[in-house]
């Protein structure tokens, strides 16, 4: 017990080292390293225990340690379904301030206001957001898509986007399914 549990530690820290520099970057990553780390845990876990009842004979170790090792494990776990559900769910990412995101967009020349905005998650590490832009009537469409795209990327990390640009007078009969 205490060899196979030695093995599969190794292997373990083995796979974590690997594993680290991209959990934090992506959902599937992440998982992955909180299996590789529960399994580490485990190891460590099966390697006490099995000391313990080989040297007092105490077979109760088993039970406790593996329920001390679950306690462990539980609330990153907890973490990593929530922001899952999040991503699911489109919830707008714990990273984006949508109302800092919503005062930025407006302070942007040419823009009148910012209605019907929307930020959620592709996946982990990829946001994107729609929204209808009203603007002055003096101000390039170009140009003002151009900036708009800049300051969500660069200030918010927001990497796709859509802008629905409004001139002001325009009324638009929402239709949702």
């Amino acid at each position: 017990m205490l060899v196979v549990a030695g093995i599969g530690l190794v292997v373990n820290i083995i796979g974590m080292m690997i594993l680290r520099k991209d959990s934090e970057g992506s959902l599937n990553m992440k998982g992955a390293y909180f299996e590789v780390l529960s399994d580490m845990l485990t190891s460590i876990g099966v390697m006490v225990a099995g000391v313990i009842m080989l040297t007092t004979g105490w077979y109760y170790a088993d039970p406790i340690i593996s329920a001390v090792i679950g306690l462990l494990i539980f609330p990153r776990t907890w973490r990593l379904l929530k922001e899952a559900v999040n991503v699911l769910l489109e919830g707008t990412p714990k990273d984006v301030d949508i109302h800092q995101l919503r005062q930025s967009l407006e302070k942007i020349p040419g823009v009148e206001s910012v209605h019907d905005l929307h930020v959620w998650s592709l996946t982990s590490s990829v946001n994107a957001m729609s929204a209808h832009i009203v603007k002055d009537k003096q101000t390039g469409q170009n140009h003002l898509l151009k900036t708009l795209t800049d300051v969500t990327k660069e200030n918010f990390k927001i990497s796709h986007t859509t802008f629905q640009i409004e001139e002001e007078g325009y009324e638009e009969q929402e239709v949702h399914l």
